[in-house]
């Protein structure tokens, strides 16, 4: 059975283009994985399929109505079980490779994108299971950082990658950042690769790409060594 990830979202044309090409692409010919994509409006409320309005108490800024998302969500959950349903939201919990990890052994999702000032609050307490944020910062919708989030587990999806165990050697896995990689040459205007990476010696090139992939965690991001 190939991993399925369902996208909803009030702009649906902004986030298709990551889809078509290179490993995304790939994946979904091969059958790996299916991706749909889902237009919130479809789903508005009376003659002008609406999908917004403003906040009970006032404030700046306009809120997605809960009828449409009920309405496109209940529809998707009627045709097959999904493990999870996941809103992109700058309040969510941190992604990391870890919740990557977790998520890639999944077989359904859905991906609520938010819009305006968000969500009404019922939509989150009674439908969503993740609530998702790529960082500490806000952009104008959440279609960006569903494409992140599907790229993220999609390459972890067996079979995916060409090496299959390319993904599992990437930075964040087991909290450390990734070692200096060389090509050819290995000497370019006189910046020569390290003799070990050209001795053979697999042993040794794994033990001096370990103590490197450490000493860069440590200098750049000691925070995922605490503890």
């Amino acid at each position: 059975m190939s991993f399925r990830i369902d996208i909803v979202s009030l702009l649906p044309e902004i986030i298709k283009s990551p889809f078509d090409s290179s490993i995304l692409m790939r994946a979904q010919k091969k059958g790996l994985v299916k991706v749909h994509f889902h237009d919130l409006r479809e789903y508005g409320e009376g003659k002008h399929r609406q999908v917004d309005d403003y906040a009970f108490g006032g404030g700046a800024g306009m809120v997605m109505l809960a009828g449409p998302i009920f309405k496109c969500i209940n529809e998707l959950k009627s045709q097959r079980d999904y493990d999870a349903v996941i809103y992109t939201t700058p309040d969510g919990q941190k992604f990391t490779q870890k919740l990557a990890n977790k998520l890639s052994l999944r077989e359904n999702l859905i991906i609520l994108c938010g819009h305006y000032k968000g969500i009404d609050q019922r939509v989150r307490e009674s439908l969503i299971t993740h609530e998702i944020s790529i960082g500490d910062y806000v952009l104008s919708g959440g279609e960006l950082a569903a494409a992140v989030i599907s790229d993220a587990l999609i390459r972890l999806i067996p079979g995916v990658l060409n090496d299959g165990s390319s993904a599992l050697t990437d930075s964040f896995q087991d909290n450390l950042l990734s070692h200096p990689i060389y090509t050819r040459p290995s000497n370019f205007e006189g910046m020569k690769v390290p003799d070990v990476l050209l001795s053979g010696d697999s042993k040794k090139i794994e033990i001096w790409k370990a103590e490197q992939a450490l000493k860069i965690t440590k200098a750049k991001r000691p925070d995922l060594l605490e503890g």
